[in-house]
């Protein structure tokens, strides 16, 4: 079970990247545009190719760094799959980044952990052939009820349907990766889909209208925010290295549901550091009351996760 220890500690830190996020793409003076912060979050994502560099120092492919001796050249099916997890991974993150510029982080992410949670899980079993024991089945099912719980009520109409988009473009982004890692490996698979994201996010500076966002929105940002950002994307890698090594050597739609252990960090976070965090970056209700009923749900995800283990 360290697969599902790995992903915990891939929320943990997806939990600081999303309040991270929600100030970045709420602040207008830091980087107001969805479609651009997803641009750079794609690009920046596909560098982590390099942590194969670090894997040449001698013992270090021994505590789970990927090896650069296990990659081949790719097959077109190797190729068409990394390109497809590059594109599910940008849209999803367009959508998500479009719903936290107009809603709370507490409506938003639980939701789309949710639709991503039952979408991996029925995805799985359609592309997959994937089998679950009847524990982790429930406990895919609290983990999702309580995901969805906290968020109390649905979004606007608009923002419903781009965290329901955000959602299954999640899921099938998660999909594909694990059916890359079953096609060629984790080692192979990570490199050539880190070389994808990079490839298909220049590609959208071959767009004269991208081009022109894109640029335009750079350099009306300050050095600051471009810090902000990159530490960021930084942690975020971290995190995706994390959940995807999860996702090779455990259930995708496991993973997908342990989302919503993201949301109970987020509450731990923003309670004990909400002197400190911008209101950008909080959630717009605070009452005590709204802090206990979530706190609730939040139990209920607990439950959950405890149910995978037994």
């Amino acid at each position: 079970m360290s697969w599902i220890l790995l992903a915990t500690l891939g929320q943990f830190l997806n939990a600081i990247v999303a309040i991270l996020d929600k100030y970045i793409v709420s602040d207008e003076s830091v980087l107001p545009r969805p479609f651009v912060y997803a641009f750079y979050s794609c690009l920046l994502t596909g560098f982590w190719a390099l942590i194969y560099v670090i894997g040449l120092i001698p013992g270090l492919t021994n505590l789970g760094l990927p090896s650069y001796a296990s990659i081949s050249f790719p097959s077109l099916t190797v190729v068409a799959m990394s390109f497809l997890a590059a594109y599910t991974f940008f849209i999803a993150l367009v959508s998500m980044f479009d719903a936290l510029k107009r809603a709370d982080a507490s409506n938003v992410m639980p939701i789309i952990g949710t639709v991503s949670a039952l979408s991996a899980f029925g995805m799985s079993y359609a592309f997959l052939d994937t089998q679950l024991s009847a524990n982790f089945i429930y406990g895919v099912i609290v983990l999702a009820a309580g995901t969805l719980l906290v968020a109390q009520t649905l979004p606007k109409a608009d923002i419903t349907v781009r965290v329901v988009h955000a959602g299954l473009f999640f899921a099938l982004h998660a999909i594909t990766m694990k059916g890359l890692f079953l096609e060629t490996g984790f080692d192979d698979g990570f490199f050539w889909s880190r070389i994808a994201f990079v490839l298909f996010a220049l590609s959208l500076l071959l767009v004269p209208e991208y081009y022109k966002k894109i640029t335009s929105q750079t350099k009306s940002t300050s050095k600051k925010a471009g810090v902000i950002v990159l530490i960021t994307k930084v942690l975020a890698g971290v995190a995706a290295f994390l959940l995807l090594k999860a996702t090779d050597t455990g259930e995708v739609s496991v993973v997908q549901a342990l989302d919503g252990l993201k949301f109970v960090f987020i509450l731990i976070i923003s309670v004990l550091l909400a002197h400190w965090l911008p209101d950008s970056a909080t959630d717009r209700d605070t009452r005590p009351n709204t802090f206990f009923r979530k706190l609730l749900y939040v139990i209920v995800i607990m439950v959950g996760f405890v149910m995978l283990f037994t």
